[in-house]
């Protein structure tokens, strides 16, 4: 597929379509552990969530492009690349959902709407369900609650056999069987810093942060209540793919409404434009409404001029 393209076709790199926006970074203390966070542009809070062994750095490009209409909120989760707080035991995703909670009631101004791809999804699943006062909305792309799957355990059994291979073979070989679950990697560059930062986090994923991935059992009852906008969608090359398939069964069954976002898995690295144009018309809509339209589209900033 992507041999076959011709130059005119090729897709740019993130360096060459991405518009540096200015970005301010920092350090929170918070339950024995420091997050780092980076914030872009000005406007309604957009609190962006990577998925396993990932960092804010998964989201640079698609940051750098929203950040004219939103604030962008980017972190490294607890015990990855910059932040700390690791430990020896297995974490819960109530833990990590109170980070993010945290997160947005010390930088977000006390809510925010929230992007999580992957494992990251799953985090904003259970922020909306345990900390639903923290929430504009919530997009969940792609979250692989295989639970709710009918062949959950062929799945469930899949990743146990991964994290086992981690303690025998090593964090690299089970590092190795992780990706070529996911399709589309190790077909396009990552951003600078980010695949050395993830090797350095797959120790912490497959020991600490697996089980409550694998394990988390999605509150329905919760999402089905919640009284503010949620969204579940999934990659346009992704269909049928077990980490697709539990967006539409979830969507099905909270009654939430359902998108196609361009792409695969991480196609915020991959065409950061793309898919922040998705995200954009997205987010957009979930948090206007004719009340409190946001300050910066209110006013004229441009003359029209003939041509």
């Amino acid at each position: 597929m992507a041999m076959a393209e011709t130059a005119a076709q090729t897709p740019l790199t993130a360096a060459e379509v991405v518009p540096a926006a200015t970005m301010h970074s920092g350090r929170l203390e918070t339950g024995g552990a420091e997050l780092y966070y980076e914030i872009r542009g000005r406007g309604p809070a957009l609190l962006m969530i990577s998925g396993a062994g990932g960092d804010a750095g998964y989201y640079t490009g698609v940051a750098d492009l929203l950040a004219d209409a939103f604030t962008v909120i980017t972190y490294d989760r607890r015990g990855n690349s910059r932040s700390t707080g690791r430990v020896a035991r297995p974490m819960t995703i109530t833990e990590q959902a109170a980070d993010a909670h945290t997160l947005i009631s010390q930088v977000a101004g006390g809510q925010a709407l929230v992007f999580g791809n992957s494992g990251g999804a799953i985090i904003g699943l259970a922020l909306a369900a345990e900390h639903p006062e923290s929430l504009s909305g919530l997009i969940a792309h792609e979250p692989p609650v295989v639970n709710v799957l009918p062949d959950a355990q062929h799945w469930q059994s899949l990743f146990s056999d991964i994290a086992a291979a981690s303690a025998v073979e090593g964090v690299g070989v089970a590092g190795e069987k992780f990706v070529r679950l996911i399709r589309g990697e190790g077909s396009y560059p990552w951003p600078p810093g980010v695949m050395q930062r993830f090797a350095g986090n797959l120790e912490h994923l497959f020991t600490v942060e697996f089980p409550g991935f694998t394990d988390y059992v999605i509150d329905e009852a919760a999402l089905t209540a919640a009284p503010f906008p949620i969204v579940l969608g999934a990659g346009s090359a992704d269909r049928g793919l077990y980490y697709a398939r539990p967006s539409i069964v979830l969507a099905q069954r909270t009654g939430r409404p359902w998108v196609e976002f361009p792409g695969i898995h991480l196609e915020f690295m991959r065409h950061p434009d793309r898919f922040a144009a998705a995200l954009r018309a997205l987010a957009t809509q979930m948090i206007t409404s004719v009340p409190r339209i946001p300050e910066q589209w209110q006013h004229d900033t441009h003359e029209l001029r003939p041509l």
